[in-house]
């Protein structure tokens, strides 16, 4: 009836550490007398010193060792150690801002991760620092509306000259390339790896490098294994050296986890900004810099990163002051940003499943979906419409979290990503809004209702008996239907009662045995996958007064069924057959009495 679950345990530390190290890294970096550091390693981790940092995959780093953005982050960080990170959409340098998508897919690994495996202690900020030197936060959040990198980010073929050779390991399936394998995706897995560790973290079917979600969730899990705990400035330098074997790699991936952690706010998808600097323009040798597929976006240099200035601010002439712009730049060939599109949005609509519903533990098979209208009536396309859950329930989206973003199709609609029901039961709200507007919401009255059985049918095992003071030691089942069908998940309640006719709960007799030792005479057991509840020997005890008893077992949708319980009384032992001599009266005379010997063979 109930399973004890260990977990390994884990080393201490506190993430003070971390955090101190990884500032001390920041501002080395970018210290005006600074020398790099090397960041040739192709022959091996020698150089490396960080101990032992063999992926878990078995290939020498989740990327092949490809190219990187080398670019670091202002020195000035958005905000203040310790102040709030709940910044405002556009507060703070614009290397601050993480396009919606990406940050929620961050986020929801980190939460499903610290779930399963809490003594791993991986922080967002982390895959959030990968992301940004990988693939520049999926290429400035330029992904569709399940989170799918558009276009897909490849890295250079790994034909060995500077980084690894690896030949074809997935039929071009992920990477397009039949000869030799690529980098794939905003966390970019090269697919072997990926074929280890790939995840369906957006419940789409589907296991995607491409897909920020997905490739969000493996990155985390790859981080955590060999029982890492990333609270550890060793067990975190190895996670970092397995991705990327590279020393740079490790100090500039810091950097970024440091600038994040000091604060960081939401953008919109496709508005984020590209670095320029790659760990290949001349860093790895003289070799050009492979083609992949991630645009180079014109930015404004940050003060403080020393890049080299376009030849037009070189020319001759009065220095313009900076200036901060007040709406995201419309130079090509930059996507435009969902801000005007919102802008255009007088109302949502709600267009399905208004009054989504479904039983607990159960997936949502009818999803909200809204379309944004302008003032005329007509879709608006390229919205960012916030999908959140709201009350007291444990239903959740995807992966975990309580919020997501979804942008608008080329028809104006929006739907929520997967919903599914925890086991609590009742009302709450699934609220869509408009990213960076304050329109009126699209409320979906959401339900979740218990799971029923209409017929509980007993199996092979009943009756049971047992003596007093002992428990029952034969197993019995039950199977749970509803409308001819198995029942999983059913929650039945059970009672210990003295006849079929009384539902009370008895006063003495047998009783549950709880996991946790405690005992019980009405219980709420669930179903198993399978369909079946199964009383297993012990779960059952006797209870100290002998009886006729039976478990009354009734679901939700009107299932009842009893099993019958007889409890016996100890066999009673047989007296010595021996009679006692009664004592003789004062003054008679005794009869004489003979005691047969042991050894005489009883008469014939």
């Amino acid at each position: 009836m109930g399973a004890h679950i260990g977990r390994r345990l884990r080393k201490g530390a506190t993430s003070g550490v971390v955090m101190a190290a990884a500032v001390a890294a920041l501002a080395a970096s970018q210290a005006p007398e600074a020398t790099p550091p090397a960041t040739d390693n192709t022959s091996g981790d020698q150089a490396i010193g960080a101990g032992d940092t063999t992926s878990p995959s078995g290939h020498g780093s989740v990327t092949g060792d490809s190219p990187y953005y080398t670019d670091l982050p202002p020195l000035n960080p958005p905000n203040l150690p310790g102040a709030s990170t709940k910044l405002p959409l556009t507060t703070g340098p614009a290397e601050a801002g993480i396009p919606a998508s990406v940050y929620s897919a961050y986020k929801r690994a980190e939460l499903s991760i610290r779930s399963t495996d809490p003594g791993c202690n991986l922080p967002w900020q982390l895959l959030a620092g990968i992301g940004k030197v990988e693939s520049g936060q999926a290429n400035g959040g330029r992904v569709d509306a399940n989170g799918t990198a558009s276009p897909r980010i490849l890295g250079p073929a790994l034909d060995g000259n500077g980084f690894a050779l690896i030949t074809d390991t997935d039929g071009g399936a992920y990477d397009g390339d039949t000869k030799l394998d690529r980098a794939v995706g905003p966390m970019q897995f090269i697919p072997s790896t990926w074929a280890t560790w790939g995840q369906d973290a957006n419940s789409d079917g589907k296991k995607d490098p491409n897909n920020i979600y997905d490739a969000a969730q493996a990155a985390g899990l790859y981080l955590c294994a060999n029982d890492r705990n990333l609270a550890l400035k060793a067990d975190l330098d190895q996670a970092i050296l397995s991705y990327n074997r590279s020393r740079e790699y490790l100090n500039t991936v810091l950097s970024w986890v440091a600038f994040y952690e000091r604060g960081t706010h939401q953008i919109p998808d496709g508005t984020g900004v590209l670095p320029v600097g790659r760990s290949d323009n001349g860093s790895r040798g003289n070799r050009p810099r492979p083609a992949t597929s991630l645009p180079t976006v014109p930015t404004t240099p940050t003060p403080g990163t020393q890049k080299p200035k376009p030849p037009a601010e070189n020319r001759p002439g009065p220095v313009k002051p900076p200036t901060v712009p007040t709406k995201p730049p419309v130079t090509p060939p930059v996507t435009p940003s969902a801000l005007p599109a919102a802008a255009k949005v007088a109302r949502l609509m709600i267009v399905a499943n208004e009054k989504p519903t479904t039983t607990t533990n159960s997936a949502f098979t009818g999803l909200p979906r809204v379309a944004a209208l302008d003032a005329s009536g007509k879709p608006v396309p390229g919205v960012h419409v916030r999908f959140e859950i709201i009350g007291a329930t444990d239903t959740r989206f995807g992966a975990g979290g309580t919020t997501a973003t979804v942008t608008t199709g080329s028809v104006g609609l929006a739907t929520s990503p997967a919903l599914r029901a925890g086991e609590k039961t009742g009302a709450f709200t699934v609220r869509a809004t408009v990213v960076g507007r304050t329109l009126g919401a699209a409320d979906f009255a959401a339900t979740v209702t218990e799971r029923q059985a209409d017929t509980l049918t007993r199996l092979a095992g009943d009756p049971l008996s047992a003596t007093t003071g002992t428990s029952f030691t034969q197993k019995v089942q039950v199977k749970a239907t509803d409308k001819g069908a198995l029942a999983p998940g059913v929650r039945v309640t059970a009672v210990i009662v003295t006849s079929k006719t009384n539902t009370e709960e008895s006063a003495d007799g047998p009783s549950f045995k709880r996991a946790d030792g405690t005992t019980a005479r009405t219980v709420t057991l669930v179903v198993g996958t399978d369909g079946l509840l199964t009383f297993e020997p012990g779960d059952l005890l006797a209870g100290d007064k002998a009886g006729t008893y039976y478990v009354r077992l009734t679901a939700p949708g009107g299932g009842t069924t009893f099993i019958d319980l007889t409890v016996n009384a100890p066999a009673t032992t047989n007296p010595d057959p021996t009679p006692t001599p009664s004592p003789t009266p004062s003054g008679s005379t005794s009869p004489e009495t003979t005691t047969p010997s042991p050894s005489a063979s009883p008469s014939a």
